[in-house]
């Protein structure tokens, strides 16, 4: 190619491009064009040698994230999905089997990719379909505590063949599910044997309690270190004592292993609150003695003091999809019967 004089612009100090000619005549001598089919037999010469190419570069991927979904939370069935791009799992199983099935189809999910069904606990809203799933998915597995799996087997409606697909697992030990890693911890209800877990994917994490009546010394301890909760806000406290419930059940919903009270749950989350907390999943919320909106007032009038004015603005609704890149707390309260988007934490 030839040459061509470069005529700065007189607004251009005079001599700045002085020399620069020369410059990049120097440097395209610097260089050597290498045919591609030489460029794969140096490759190879180094493999032979067992030297690694110095211009190679471990191959891109997207940054892995958090899928969560759940199809139904409250005393009428429990039952939600947590994965990422290439595995999942379900946490209780007290939805309807085939709908919970197409629902995660629904959004590109196929059974083969569900690794197994993690149990909270052994009550019949969240373990009623666990069978049929495993019947049904023969791949899959149960992961629950020996005193959660016999509390499971006491049920007459089990099938004892459930013992073929049960994986022990056990408080404060964590275990590998696909690419997660899932631990344990006690939380106080009246189940045979109740635990949360502690959800971890590379440097996110999901901390999970439902059906809880007070926050624990275990429960506190691990919720706080996540950036994202599912934590249960089950009951307004005085909608709950001038209700129509018998005075036995409110006892049992009030007591320390019973469920938890929206103002306890707000407050929890509020004492430890910090921008790195992403999303508040509200799970497991009475039909007779809580509402949506009385949840979401207890964690506004928890937050407010924390001069966090812009917080019903950060505050969504279940049909919205979160922007992970968007700096805000999320907390959504999660419907009783209907499934909802999958979400991206």
């Amino acid at each position: 190619m030839r040459k061509k004089n470069y005529n700065p612009p007189s607004s251009i100090q005079p001599g700045l491009f002085d020399g620069l000619e020369d410059y990049f005549d120097s440097a395209k001598a610097a260089f050597e064009f290498i045919p591609p089919a030489k460029v794969k037999e140096l490759a190879e010469a180094q493999a032979r040698a067992g030297k690694p190419s110095i211009d190679e570069m471990p191959p891109l991927s997207q940054a892995d994230r958090i899928f969560f979904m759940s199809f139904g939370s409250g005393s009428s069935g429990n039952c939600s999905y947590v994965g990422d791009r290439h595995s999942g799992f379900l946490i209780d199983a007290g939805v309807d089997a085939t709908r919970v099935i197409k629902d995660l189809r629904d959004n590109g999910i196929m059974p083969e990719q569900i690794k197994g069904i993690l149990l909270t606990h052994d009550h019949h809203d969240h373990i009623s379909q666990a069978y049929p799933l495993l019947r049904l998915h023969r791949h899959l597995k149960l992961y629950c505590t020996p005193r959660t799996f016999n509390g499971l087997l006491r049920r007459r409606n089990v099938s004892r063949r459930i013992k073929d697909y049960h994986t022990p697992i056990h408080k404060e030990f964590p275990f590998k599910i696909g690419n997660f890693t899932v631990t344990p911890f006690e939380v106080l209800h009246d189940g045979a044997e109740s635990v949360g877990f502690f959800i971890e994917l590379g440097t996110d994490t999901l901390g999970l309690a439902t059906d809880l009546g007070c926050i624990s010394e275990r429960a506190d301890f691990y919720l706080r270190q996540s950036r994202n909760l599912v934590i249960e806000a089950n009951y307004d406290r005085e909608s709950l004592v001038n209700g129509k419930y018998p005075e036995h059940l409110k006892s049992r919903i009030l007591a320390a292993n019973g469920h938890l009270d929206n103002k306890v749950a707000a407050q929890f989350v509020a004492s430890f609150y910090t921008q790195s907390l992403r999303n508040v999943f509200l799970c497991h919320l009475s039909n007779d003695n809580n509402t949506p909106q009385l949840a979401l007032k207890a964690f506004h009038e928890a937050f407010t003091p924390l001069g966090i004015s812009e917080f019903d603005k950060n505050v969504i609704h279940p049909d919205e999809i979160l922007d992970p890149l968007k700096p805000r707390l999320a907390v959504i309260p999660l419907p009783r019967y209907d499934r909802t988007p999958l979400y991206t934490l």
